[in-house]
């Protein structure tokens, strides 16, 4: 019997990718390819233009929650779970790869990571990056989900996460998931209080980043440390 036409067209799009990775592949490709590790016995073309479509592109496809990814056609909770787990693997990879004994030398480095940790968060999330004498990342940890302000991110709370790491550094960071890319009024209150904390336990503060969308804000960057 002859294969069905979409076997022969995903073994080239394998082909493709075993000779250029994704270089040149259009982003609904490059999602049909993973498709089809999910879905093995099934056209999955018109499912990856369809996704690409509802989310607006791949990023949004891969920052999309479960019940949305389930909302769409053609998508049950296996291949949602699978789609799911693709930006999970990116977090732990960009961690992996910050954890190697490297040191921090850009702000971009760390964006690299962060911004694969939080994009697409529908909460306000504040995160502490602990560093070490190297400025190597000890641990990264959530601190707090939700409105973030100096009540909810308890200043010697975030510091005794220090101590128990042994950091002698820190770099602060939430996001602002659908508001302006600049610190709020709390924002500036906690960071100083952060700040008086931190220096009373001789530990640094390297930064404050506020992440958004398509930016960020660094309170380092714009003189505000």
């Amino acid at each position: 019997m002859e294969k069905p036409h979409y076997l022969r067209h995903r073994e080239r799009l394998r082909e493709r990718f075993l000779k250029t990775g994704f270089e040149g592949f259009k982003e609904y490709e490059a999602l049909e390819l993973l498709l089809t590790w999910a879905i093995p016995r099934r056209d999955v073309k018109p499912l990856a233009k369809d996704l690409i479509k509802t989310f607006g592109g791949l990023k949004g496809v891969v920052d999309a929650s479960h019940e949305q990814l389930i909302s769409v056609s053609g998508i049950k909770d296996r291949t949602a779970t699978f789609l799911r787990s693709l930006k999970e693997l990116i977090v732990v990879y960009q961690r992996s790869r910050l954890r190697e004994g490297r040191q921090i030398s850009s702000t971009g480095e760390l964006l690299d990571y962060l911004g694969s940790a939080m994009s697409g968060l529908k909460d306000e999330q504040f995160r502490a990056v602990f560093l070490n004498s190297r400025n190597e990342i000890i641990a990264d940890e959530v601190i707090h989900e939700g409105t973030v302000n100096q009540s909810a991110v308890y200043p010697r709370k975030v510091m005794e996460r220090a101590l128990h790491n042994n950091a002698t550094a820190v770099i602060f960071v939430h996001n602002h998931p659908g508001g302006q890319c600049k610190p709020s009024p709390q924002d500036i209150k906690l960071t100083k209080e952060l700040v008086h904390v931190a220096q009373s336990l001789q530990i640094a503060v390297h930064d404050h980043l506020i992440i958004c969308k398509d930016s960020y804000f660094s309170f380092l960057e714009r003189g505000m440390m």
